[in-house]
């Protein structure tokens, strides 16, 4: 994106170097990459990724602010999956952009739902070490220090408690392809990362072996334990002795469900499938399931006959978005590489804070790793602004 910066970085990278990072990434999380990590940082002009960080709280302004949204977002949640006490705002708020032929920025999703808070910092600063990026370039958006950075995320997960009473709540945290981040967590902040099946509940209190839970920093994926058919040890409807650091329902209401909602220029449209009626070119759409996760099942470009697979039933979780064409804009060794870039936001107070970013590089139709296979310069990756 910054030609200058770009060339120099090409000419100037060997393979030893991008070991060298990978070497640091491994050392410094405790585990070695379970997902591909790109040769390359991103060189972002910084006006590029504030007007990215403004869009997407103009969006959730927008929502929140939606009585019919609201009304429809609550509705949304799955009965059994229902969390009481809801906060009135998402805490954790993270929005995926990508770059089209005019080089502005087009929504792909957004969520309510942690990912790589603490992770990502460090994939910057192995970045940095590695390849001796200028330290006048920062990894950070507003201004914000690493030092003030850590503080907030620090308050947001552990809000004040013992951290051996904080918990982060996962599936199988050891086989997860994001254990990365939950190593990182635990070293920075203490919060240890427990399976789901290793809680206990007494009363209307939850216990992790001996030890009382009094907050939990919520990374369950409701699809997984779907699909898995995980039985928990506590009904997600108790009124449970707990904090909650990512209310559980903001999966749910700040998702693809509210794309529908959005009317923003950076929005491209969205439908709900059983209101699209006949499309005449669904080349033209996403064909996107609601509460997948990482992509999975989504239809870039769908056929009739992808459409008229999803039972009738079932077309209210499904959508048809507008399919924009991102553009590739990253230089690399093996051709050019589109980009995502998702901001991501803590709710501070009542002030909705753009902290970091993460950017991921692809030549395929999507993003995600299966949409890459085989391939160099693309996957996760971080952004360097000037």
């Amino acid at each position: 994106m910054i030609p200058s910066l770009r060339q120099t970085f090409n000419r100037e990278w060997s393979p030893a170097k991008y070991e060298r990072f990978l070497s640091l990434v491994t050392e410094r999380s405790g585990v070695a990459p379970q997902f591909r990590h790109s040769e390359t940082p991103c060189f972002l002009p910084v006006e590029l990724v504030d007007r990215m960080a403004r869009y997407g709280r103009e969006m959730v302004a927008q929502l929140l602010a939606d009585e019919v949204y609201q009304r429809d977002s609550c509705a949304a949640i799955p009965e059994r999956y229902r969390v009481p006490n809801e906060a009135t705002a998402p805490l954790f708020v993270q929005a995926d952009f990508g770059l089209d032929a005019n080089l502005d920025p087009q929504l792909v999703e957004i969520q309510g739902f942690p990912s790589l808070y603490a992770y990502q910092p460090l994939i910057a600063a192995s970045y940095r070490d590695a390849y001796g990026i200028d330290p006048a370039l920062v990894a950070l958006p507003g201004g914000l220090s690493l030092e003030r950075y850590h503080a907030l995320l620090r308050d947001a997960i552990v809000a004040g408690h013992d951290p051996a009473e904080v918990i982060l709540l996962e599936i199988d945290p050891e086989r997860q392809k994001t254990r990365c981040d939950f190593l990182v967590t635990e070293k920075r902040f203490g919060v240890r990362a427990v399976d789901v099946r290793a809680i206990r509940k007494q009363g209307n209190r939850l216990f992790h072996g001996d030890t009382p839970v009094k907050r939990i920093y919520n990374r369950t994926i409701v699809d997984e334990l779907e699909r898995r058919g995980i039985e928990m040890p506590f009904d997600w409807r108790d009124d449970l002795d707990v904090e909650w650091s990512g209310h559980p329902n903001w999966f749910f209401r700040l998702s693809k469900f509210s794309l529908p909602y959005l009317r923003h220029p950076a929005a491209p449209r969205a439908q709900f499938l059983d209101f699209a009626g006949e499309v005449d070119d669904p080349s033209q759409y996403v064909l996107k399931p609601l509460w997948s996760f990482a992509g999975l099942g989504v239809v870039v470009g769908p056929t009739r006959e992808d459409i008229a697979r999803v039972p009738a039933e079932r077309r209210h979780d499904y959508l048809l978005q507008e399919r924009v064409d991102f553009v590739p804009v990253i230089e690399t060794p093996a051709g050019m590489a589109k980009i995502e870039v998702r901001i991501m936001y803590l709710h501070v107070k009542d002030e909705l804070l753009a902290v970091n970013t993460i950017v991921r590089m692809g030549r395929g139709s999507q993003m995600g790793v299966d949409h890459n296979k085989a391939m160099d310069w693309v996957g996760g990756s971080a952004g360097f602004l000037a």
